[in-house]
């Protein structure tokens, strides 16, 4: 048996919900593109899977804690003036991208209303949602109820274009998922044991992912987008459960690396036997790792310790102080920051992993996207 071990949690919180939100999400959708469509009938939808590192706002609308919420102040600050649902200070990674996309800033599937922009792609990603059913289970929208809601979409667009119709835009949608950090930080952040070993775990993990890609291409998928999973033991949050250890928590990092080892093989594997399967894959611990490392050489002044937050390397999930812990320091310019909060990025991080993610896979940049950088996925019939 394998021990994770750091205090635990609890997890009672208030719920505060912000009716304007969705106001200012789609006016900050007017934003300028760098990607051109011919037509509605052309249009390459954008679907969103996965946690918070792209959920825009999904779990303001379930009964959930603010443990998994960032509907208050300053979550939003930056750019949209107002909290929002994003854990940022303003845009993540899948509104950059929609952006370059000439898209709509991409709507939660639980939002009410916006029928006209879901014709463009849904965002169904909960943060702390896992690839396992487990992971926080009862407080976020797990994987496999996620791809539920997708299959709710794809009925719901055959009745509005007809099967066939229908059918073209499924395959030309690009699909983009965050997902398997929480399946690997709960453990630390609730002190849980795990009775099989790490390697057994992230192959339950990468499993669940197996199943969730091939429902995906068995509906019509056929361009899917990841990230892989960033250096979690490095982040503030994990790296305050050695106090009297300035290094990074070594067995969240482990596990992050074997995962991400697994995901690589599993999608160079299905390209191999997949017909017409195409993916983008972007190296999210390498390149955060640059920055933690030379945080002057990307424009940052700070690497390692969080804006938004209180205790060493502001390392407490405090911001806002809605949680457990009510007091909190907020840094003066979040965009000298890496981290937002103990957990979360800030909207300059996003935005230069978002660029990445769209541009990347050039010779000098190999290792950050492959084998296709995202806007290829979008240019590809």
């Amino acid at each position: 048996m394998e021990k994770v071990t750091r205090r635990t949690i609890s997890f009672s919180a208030s719920f505060i919900f912000f009716i304007f939100s969705s106001t200012i999400i789609f006016l900050a959708g007017k934003s300028s593109a760098k990607f051109s469509h011919d037509g509605e009938n052309n249009v390459t939808a954008l679907f969103l899977f996965g946690d918070s590192f792209l959920d825009a706002g999904n779990n303001n609308y379930i009964n959930t804690t603010t443990l998994d919420q960032a509907n208050f102040p300053p979550y939003g600050q930056t750019f949209f003036g107002l909290p929002t649902g994003r854990f940022s200070d303003g845009r993540l990674i899948s509104d950059f991208i929609a952006e370059y996309a000439n898209l709509p800033l991409i709507p939660p599937f639980l939002e009410p209303g916006n029928s006209q922009k879901k014709l463009y792609g849904v965002n169904f990603a909960s943060a702390g949602a896992g690839a396992l059913v487990e992971t926080f289970q009862g407080s976020v929208i797990n994987l496999r109820t996620q791809l539920e809601h997708y299959k709710k979409v794809e009925r719901l667009w055959r009745t509005r274009f007809g099967k066939e119709e229908s059918k073209k835009r499924i395959s030309r949608a690009v699909y983009l998922i965050s997902i398997g950090s929480n399946d690997y930080s709960s453990l630390f952040l609730t002190n849980q044991s795990l009775p099989i070993s790490m390697s057994q775990h992230v192959d339950i993990v990468i499993g669940n992912m197996t199943t969730f890609i091939h429902e995906i291409y068995k509906i019509g998928g056929r361009k899917l987008g990841f990230l892989n999973v960033p250096d979690l033991g490095c982040f503030p949050a994990l790296r305050i459960l050695q106090p009297n250890n300035d290094s990074c928590l070594r067995d969240a990092s482990r596990l992050a690396n074997m995962h991400n080892r697994a995901l690589t093989n599993l999608l160079f594997k299905m390209q191999r036997q997949v017909k017409g399967f195409k993916f983008s894959l972007f190296d999210m611990n390498k390149s955060l790792r640059l920055r933690m490392q030379h945080p002057s050489k990307f424009g940052f002044k700070e690497g390692e310790e969080a804006c938004c937050g209180t205790g060493k390397w502001r390392g407490v999930f405090s911001c806002g102080g809605k949680r457990i812990v009510k007091e909190y320091k907020l840094c003066e310019n979040p965009k000298d920051y890496i981290f937002w909060d103990s957990l979360h990025l800030t909207q300059n991080t996003y935005n230069q992993f978002a660029n990445l993610i769209w541009n990347g896979g050039h010779k000098s940049d190999s290792l950050v996207v492959g084998p296709y950088n995202i806007n290829k996925l979008f240019q590809i019939p």
